[in-house]
């Protein structure tokens, strides 16, 4: 299979990638803390750590850090 190659965007992705890792580290800084709640309750801690989650992988595709969704990761 061939390689993925790199496109004109991938620094931006980047970027949005590791503004998106910084977003869930202080989530689950929040969470350790226990400062998350002043802020949500249990249930949005829950979605709030799901969607960083989700963002974070979806800009790793994106700027080809990760495989695709359609491939297992090792």
């Amino acid at each position: 299979m061939s390689e993925r190659q790199p496109g004109p965007y991938d620094s931006v992705a980047r970027k949005w990638f590791a503004l998106a890792e910084r977003r869930r580290k202080h989530i689950v800084e929040l969470r350790d803390s226990g400062r998350w709640r002043h802020y949500y309750s249990t249930a949005e801690l829950l979605e709030a750590m799901q969607e960083a989650v989700a963002t974070r992988d979806r800009w790793a595709r994106i700027a080809g850090l990760w495989p695709d969704e359609g491939q297992a990761l090792l």
